[in-house]
């Protein structure tokens, strides 16, 4: 593993040639929801930590860290899908990169709602893997006036895992390489159910999202273990307190003017 990333989340206190241009896509409308702060909040403490993951990111993966990227966690409940959408949105945030945000979490989806985005029933990843007549253009939403582009879950599916194990999976992110500078991948927690690590053998990387003070040394042992090391680029900590008060207070309000 080449390295260890912090980060410190609001809620708990993917080199092919790649195309000029995107195949249209549908368009989101409803708002975005509050979990988006890297954009929606593009100063604050959080989004400057999520900056600090992208910096890491970078630095540590070929091509400046381009590619397919999945985003896990050990268990349940250790904000590995906050974490993914605000990797997503820090990484739009550079002019003229074109980002993908999958939510291949087919048993608890939740990107889309944590987006604020309202069920409509329309096609995403779950649907694309079962129809291979299906193109990614039509699974695909935009996320004006973002550089950002969501790939939802889909319908429910009976065989989750299966699915997932289908090469069809491998064909959608192949074109997804094509059209986007990045790819970053929600997947289900590595420990209760096998679903990350068979979507790992179509990924460049892999962030394990861990909660400080909270996840076992045991189940994180357990998660780095089941994954190929090779390609688990780091760990990100995640509910780590923020700067108190004190000789270094100004770490926190750094860049913003004093208060008046």
């Amino acid at each position: 593993m080449e390295s260890i990333l912090n980060i410190f989340d609001q809620n708990e206190r993917r080199e092919p040639a790649r195309e000029t241009t995107l195949a249209p896509v549908r368009t989101i409308a409803d708002d975005p929801g509050e979990q988006l702060v890297s954009l929606l909040a593009s100063e604050s403490f959080e989004a400057n930590k999520y900056r600090v993951l992208r910096h890491r990111l970078e630095e540590t993966r070929p091509n400046g860290g381009r590619g397919v990227i999945a985003v896990t966690s050990p268990g349940a409940g250790e904000g590995k899908t906050t974490t993914a959408i605000n990797l997503a949105g820090t990484l739009a945030q550079s002019k003229g990169t074109r980002v993908l945000l999958v939510d291949a979490d087919l048993r608890l989806p939740d990107v889309a709602a944590q987006l604020g985005i309202r069920d409509t029933g329309q096609p995403g990843l779950a649907d694309a893997i079962s129809d291979a007549n299906l193109p990614i253009e039509a699974v695909v939403f935009r996320r004006p006036p973002f550089s950002l582009s969501l790939m939802t879950a889909g319908r429910h599916l009976a065989a989750p895992y299966e699915a997932l194990r289908s090469p069809r999976l491998g064909d959608l992110l192949q074109q997804a390489r094509r059209a986007y500078d990045y790819i970053i991948v929600d997947t289900p927690p590595v420990l209760p159910v096998p679903d990350c690590r068979v979507i790992a053998r179509w990924v460049d990387s892999l962030l394990l999202v861990v909660a400080a003070h909270r996840t076992p040394r045991k189940f994180l042992e357990e998660a780095l273990n089941a994954l190929d090391p090779g390609k688990v680029a780091g760990l990100v900590f995640n509910c780590v307190d923020p700067p108190r008060p004190g000789p270094y207070a100004y770490y926190r309000g750094y860049g913003a003017p004093p208060a008046r």
